[in-house]
């Protein structure tokens, strides 16, 4: 038996899966957070949200497609095990790493979009008169 094809066979059903599972869960959560980040605007919320998921789907299936193959010959179930580790621990980190950058873009956009609208994040706590020109 190759361990090397069992490898490919575990590891491709699981990241995918894994991809699928996380970018559905950001996707439905990410709604409502949307529909904040773009005051309100549903449509515009609901395509941007779309758009997300298609470029998650992407970046994410063809880091998995590339991640897939490995150089060494796994020998025994423990190297199967060594490299389904290895593999689906950096697909997870990658998974993580793409989640907190698209919430970071986007709560940059929130609040870019509330100071355009005049939220301001903290209320004015008083006034500092301007200093007299020096001549």
């Amino acid at each position: 038996m190759d361990f090397t094809v069992v490898s490919y066979a575990v590891y491709l059903p699981i990241a995918t899966g894994l991809t699928v599972w996380v970018a559905r869960t950001l996707s439905t959560n990410g709604k409502i957070f949307l529909a904040d980040v773009f005051a309100g605007d549903e449509r515009l919320a609901d395509a941007v949200n779309h758009l997300l998921l298609v470029g998650f789907y992407l970046l994410n299936l063809g880091f998995v497609a590339l991640w897939m193959k490995t150089d060494d010959k796994i020998t025994g179930t423990q190297g199967v095990f060594d490299a389904m580790s290895v593999k689906l621990g950096t697909v997870l980190l990658v998974l993580g790493f793409m989640h907190l950058a698209n919430v970071y873009v986007l709560n940059r956009i929130r609040r870019r979009g509330g100071l355009e609208r005049g939220q301001r994040p903290v209320a004015p706590q008083g006034y500092v008169a301007p200093r007299p020109a020096r001549a």
